[in-house]
């Protein structure tokens, strides 16, 4: 096995230091605490600015964290924050609706499903947990893609892959979608990712309104829908209730 990277482990140990220090420190400061070459220090530090890890005071010249790795920590908490706030309400989910429950949160144009309940009977099923799913083949991704303008920014201009033959791919016809999504608080697919799949999805809002991710069941076609391909209502109505539940243990208390 390769051994560890010693300028990875110098470079944690400067994020680490900045991290518990009160202020701004200098070079000198950094190299002096950790027992490194001054021109060492300079040069991780020059690495870590450049990605946007560390910053560095115009007037002092002195460095502190920088927003990008406060932005990584935030992402990491958030979706685990909305991870653990969910769990109950995704396991009386599946029990309720007999389908298998999945939380998505947006990552990089997709659905990051973070947390998922298998289906409560004796069928062989796979963990999504981790996996990427398209915004506009998936309920999970209509929900999403209805409240947030950076969601659908992101794939305005590109060119929309077709699952099945019911998947949307006009964006005309996307965006007619997403208003229905507002304008009924759920969102469907039926067939559009997976032929004989189909699910059901509703926003999860947390401080403020913020839509922060989505709840969303899935399973046979013949389960979700009536005899017309419209999810049936009952569903619905759970999907929903579960939504809230998790809205409101996230500040979301109007929902």
């Amino acid at each position: 096995m390769p051994g560890p990277v010693q300028s990875i482990e110098r470079a944690a140990a400067i994020l680490r230091l900045l991290a518990a220090s009160s202020g701004r420190l200098g070079v000198g400061e950094i190299a002096g605490s950790l027992g490194l070459a001054r021109g060492t220090a300079h040069g991780i530090l020059r690495t870590l600015e450049r990605v946007g890890f560390v910053e560095q005071d115009g007037g002092t010249g002195k460095y502190q964290l920088g927003a990008a790795l406060l932005h990584l920590g935030t992402s990491y908490l958030d979706v685990n924050e909305l991870r653990s706030r969910a769990i109950n309400w995704a396991d009386a989910l599946a029990s309720r609706s007999g389908e298998a429950v999945r939380i998505g949160t947006l990552l990089d144009g997709k659905v990051l499903v973070v947390h998922h309940v298998f289906r409560p009977d004796d069928t062989l099923q796979a963990l999504d947990v981790g996996s990427l799913l398209p915004l506009h083949a998936t309920a999970l991704g209509k929900a999403l893609l209805a409240h947030d303008a950076n969601a659908a920014a992101s794939i305005r201009d590109t060119e929309l892959e077709s699952y099945c033959r019911r998947t949307i791919t006009d964006p005309r016809l996307l965006a007619r979608a997403a208003t229905r999504v507002r304008e009924n608080g759920w969102a469907a697919e039926v067939e559009e990712l997976s032929i004989g799949e189909a699910g059901i999805a509703a926003p999860i809002r947390g401080y403020g309104g913020l839509v922060v991710g989505a709840i969303g069941i899935s399973g046979a076609v013949e389960r979700i829908c009536d005899t017309g391909r419209v999810p049936e209502p009952r569903l619905v109505a759970f999907v929903r209730d579960a939504a809230r539940a998790v809205s409101r243990d996230l500040g979301g208390s109007r929902w």
